[in-house]
């Protein structure tokens, strides 16, 4: 079906949709505009994080402040999501992903200028929420492009190379990058951000006609924003704080009263920013929750990982790139197969199969000593790990979409990318605290039993869902 070229044109009903056969032009090119959107993600999360010592010593931040570096990025990717997808949902996909990628273009170039260290965080926090509106909207139109099962799989298969491209070349890239000087880490992204927001103007369908005013819910998106960005904001800093002082436990506290008044908004509002009753789909849930302990996971092998190579056996961050580049190269191997492969065994098998090859990955960890072998530990362990993101990541994005309405997927995409963040901050937070009063080598393998613990219940609630 060829794309509409004026809003008069569109019907309320036209999407790009798959042919029973192959996909047309107009649909790759929406699944090259969403992919190269979460491509873009994955290369500006990864670049920051091994420029954060350079910054940190042009500006003399403290350690404290220089985490706020990534920190501050994730804080808002978090916090934001769930109102970031919702917005898509009423006020059009392609408007949002187009309003929330010039804001991150904008924002990004104005960083590189940034002669203060508070508003180079600053410049982070802003691209985090433009990300946290970009990420649900591009997953949303690819999820209302393609129809529940084959294509999707296959689609998914696709977007998640891309994302995994980004995040593992953004390391080597940002490494080189940061030798020469850390300012080009923040312009880089801003050609590849204005070329897929004019894409997106000249390729997607103009977003279709709302029936009636859209309303935001504004009493349950100021609960939200407060109870997310508090509740992530008090895991992140936990660990330096304490989890016993007063600031870590009134947070927490406050969070938990924010989110229980969001509860008690969604259940008497006309219009809803998350309708409840989305929750009753157990796919749903499981995938959800599967995530946030998957990611929990995964960011305390890449903290552990960092800390053994950089921090014991002295590499350079650009070595330790190296290291997980095979994961990386697993992902984008596999990736393309996904699709048949769920078509072919069922999405349930594909995603067990990918948390099963953590174990294995994180047992190996137990092996690392002050000679750890590169061939028998460090690279087994790199491609089991990307052996198992690559399976399992794509099949939670289509057991999470599965079942779910086409205008409620900005609000599913929303959820699913909110349970990686704020599990990925929570894992890094408890991995942290765990090793934080070890010793170096006894201080890592206590961090990797709390890793396998993630992997263990991550399979448990995946499988106590598909016995209910």
């Amino acid at each position: 079906m060829s794309v509409s070229s004026t809003p008069r044109e569109e019907k309320p009903e036209s999407k790009v949709r798959a042919h029973p056969d192959r996909w047309s032009a107009p649909t790759w090119i929406a699944l090259l505009i969403c992919s190269g959107v979460i491509l873009l993600d994955g290369l500006d999360i990864s670049m920051i994080t091994v420029a954060v010592p350079e910054i940190q010593h042009e500006f003399g931040m403290s350690a404290a402040t220089a985490q706020w570096l990534p920190g501050a990025y994730i804080l808002a990717f978090g916090g934001f999501l769930l109102l970031g997808g919702r917005c898509a949902d009423l006020f059009g996909q392609r408007r949002v992903l187009v309003i929330a990628m010039a804001v991150f273009a904008l924002v990004s170039l104005l960083g590189a200028f940034a002669d203060d260290a508070v508003l180079v965080i600053a410049s982070r926090f802003v691209k985090g929420m433009a990300g946290a509106f970009t990420a649900p909207a591009a997953m949303s139109l690819l999820t209302t492009t393609f129809p529940e099962g084959p294509h999707r799989n296959r689609a998914f298969g696709i977007f998640n190379v891309f994302e995994a491209s980004g995040y593992s070349s953004g390391l080597l890239i940002g490494g080189l990058l940061a030798a020469l000087n850390w300012r080009a880490i923040f312009v880089l992204p801003v050609p590849f951000a204005v070329l897929l927001l004019v894409a997106a103007l000249r390729f997607l369908p103009v977003d279709p006609p709302r029936t009636g005013r859209p309303r935001l819910d504004i009493g349950g998106a100021v609960t939200l924003l407060g109870g997310m960005l508090l509740l992530v904001f008090t895991v992140s800093a936990g660990t330096d704080a304490g989890w016993a002082a007063p600031r870590t436990v009134g947070g927490l506290a406050l969070a938990g009263l924010l989110l229980i008044g969001f509860v008690v908004i969604e259940r008497t509002v006309a219009q809803p920013l998350v309708r409840l009753d989305i929750f009753r789909n157990r796919g749903l849930v499981a995938a959800n929750l599967s995530a946030a302990l998957l990611y929990g996971g995964a960011m305390g092998f890449q903290f552990l990982l960092a800390l053994y190579l950089q921090n014991l056996r002295g590499w350079r961050p650009w070595q330790m790139a190296l290291v997980l580049l095979p994961a990386g190269l697993m992902v984008v191997v596999v990736g393309p197969r996904l699709g048949a492969l769920m078509n072919r065994f069922g999405v349930t098998r594909v995603l067990l199969v990918g948390l099963i090859a953590f174990v294995p990955c994180y047992l190996l960890l137990l092996r690392i000593g002050a000679d750890s072998d590169l061939w028998t530990v460090l690279l087994p362990a790199s491609l089991l790990w990307g052996f198992g993101f690559a399976l399992s990541i794509s099949a939670l994005m289509v057991a999470g979409t599965n079942g779910v309405a086409d205008h409620e997927q900005g609000l599913a995409a929303g959820l699913l990318n909110s349970s990686l963040q704020v599990g990925g901050a929570c894992g890094l937070a408890i991995v942290a605290a765990v090793i934080g009063t070890g010793t170096e080598l006894a201080m890592l393998q206590s961090g990797v039993v709390v890793i396998l613990a993630f992997a263990a219940l991550t399979l448990l609630a995946q499988l106590i869902r598909d016995r209910t």
